[in-house]
């Protein structure tokens, strides 16, 4: 009885992930559009970081090279800083449509983690002819030993997960108001700013920095970065980890008690 009960779970979630490679289907002129700008921005970087580093050799202890591998491969993990959890939680809010997937025979938090590991891995998918525009053209370079991976692939997921679930806390503010979309423009910039997204921490002002590492933002992007860019020595990848899941476990308790004294407040527009 139990088996078929996880089989019944396994084939619903498993629905779900087939579900958003068909929406990409449905939007391909997304697609195409979103890899121009984001080819656009790639390249404007590069060039600013170039000037930045013009008339010295290093800055922050990083070689330019180093920093051009860090920014590049920052514009192509991006989507990892995005979400739009608070938009959803707000449409379902305002549609109404909240009950009706609490009636669901599926964990909610759950079933938004399969969504939104799926668009995420996909979004990467898709941004690989980023990567390959960023190695012909800028020279982009990438470790070739598997442990520098390995240390990268783990610190990346355990990065979503971080990321994943400060989002689901955020977005619980949706309860509190009718209008989300200033949450989610706040979420975003302050994700992207501390995240490392735009500047490699290590060369952010000391006190800067210090506060971005104390925020949950720095494991979602500059940790796994630093690993691959060289930044941080891969015999630290352990302690990485540590600090990553440690964080992934206190976040996970924080949102499972939030979200079940937020949903007990409803504001929907109308009513």
């Amino acid at each position: 009885m139990r088996f078929a009960s996880w089989l019944r779970r396994v084939r619903a979630y498993t629905a779900i992930v087939e579900m958003v490679p068909k929406l990409y289907v449905a939007y391909r002129a997304w697609f195409w559009a979103g890899l121009f700008v984001q080819t656009l921005v790639l390249v404007i970087v590069v060039y600013f970081w170039r000037a930045v580093y013009a008339d010295r050799t290093t800055l922050g202890g990083l070689p330019l090279q180093q920093t051009l591998n860090y920014v590049m491969l920052a514009q192509v993990l991006v989507p990892m800083v995005e979400s739009k959890l608070v938009f959803f939680f707000g449409q379902m809010l305002v549609e109404g449509k909240l009950i009706m997937e609490l009636l669901r025979p599926v964990d909610l938090q759950a079933r938004f983690w399969v969504e939104a590991t799926t668009f995420l891995f996909i979004d990467l998918f898709m941004r690989l002819p980023l990567a390959v525009f960023a190695w012909l053209v800028f020279g982009l370079s990438l470790p070739s030993e598997p442990t520098v991976w390995g240390a990268f692939l783990v610190s990346l997921l355990l990065g979503q997960g971080v990321m994943f679930l400060f989002n689901w806390i955020f977005a619980c503010l949706a309860f509190y108001t009718t209008e989300s979309w200033g949450l989610g423009m706040v979420q975003q910039g302050v994700a992207t700013f501390f995240s490392g997204a735009l500047v490699p921490l290590a060369l952010m002002p000391d006190w800067l920095e210090r506060l971005a590492l104390s925020l949950p933002f720095a494991q979602v992007l500059y940790m796994p970065l630093a690993l691959l860019s060289g930044i941080t020595p891969v015999a630290e990848a352990p302690r990485v980890w540590l600090v990553q899941a440690l964080w992934l476990a206190g976040l996970l308790v924080a949102s499972r008690l939030i979200f079940g004294v937020a949903v007990r407040r409803i504001t929907v527009q109308g009513g």
